[in-house]
């Protein structure tokens, strides 16, 4: 029998840590504005594999996964971070133009995005450790390791509370697809861009201030 409310839940949490503004988020945004609703949704979805790995982790009380992430903590931030300060600069400085893909290279493009962001997403220990901190902190979660089917439902929900944002965040960006052209496309590139180099460079800054202090 389906616990709904355990549903209800492991949407929540699918929602809450897709939607806060980051690299992913603009990644989506910027691939909508260029190749349409569907395309930016699809993108997102490296971001929601990677959400249900480590939701799967927290559920299953994966520990040696667990410990693994915590040891290799600092060398997963330099390797994200120094990742979104090469993928924003590629960005910044990329001329992009609505007809300059076919349909055979938009296919490898879509490949190529869902990569990079579950890339983004499982390169992030803080994602997993939110992950254990809910699950924890959440009535009904915590023994979730306890029984599989349990876990199973919390990851698909987890999993589909963080596509239902991705499909949100595609659709209403895509509606205002219709008024752009090359040139405005380009500013969302380097603004974007800029933005994803910010963040790949505050993370850089963190791991640095932590053997600093």
């Amino acid at each position: 029998m389906i616990d709904f409310g355990l549903v209800a839940n492991g949407i929540a949490i699918g929602l809450a840590v897709a939607a806060p503004i980051g690299p992913v988020n603009l990644i989506v945004i910027r691939r909508t504005l260029r190749y349409g609703q569907l395309n930016g949704f699809l993108s997102g979805g490296g971001a929601a594999a990677g959400d249900a790995i480590f939701a799967a982790v927290a559920a299953f009380g994966l520990t040696a996964a667990i410990e693994l992430v915590v040891r290799f903590e600092t060398e997963l931030q330099i390797v994200g971070g120094l990742f979104l300060v090469a993928l924003g600069i590629r960005t910044w400085i990329s001329k992009p133009h609505f007809d300059e893909t076919t349909e055979e290279n938009l296919s490898a493009a879509i490949a190529a995005v869902f990569a990079t962001t579950f890339f983004l997403t499982i390169t992030n220990p803080a994602t997993m450790l939110g992950f254990i901190a809910i699950f924890g902190g959440v009535a009904g979660l915590a023994d979730a390791g306890e029984d599989y089917g349990h876990a199973a439902t919390i990851v698909l929900a987890v999993m589909a509370g963080s596509a239902l944002w991705w499909a949100g965040l595609s659709g209403f960006v895509s509606l205002f697809r219709q008024k752009m052209n090359d040139r405005l496309l380009g500013i969302v590139n380097r603004i974007s861009g800029a933005l994803i180099v910010i963040f790949g460079i505050v993370v850089l800054v963190r791991v640095a201030c932590t053997f600093l202090f």
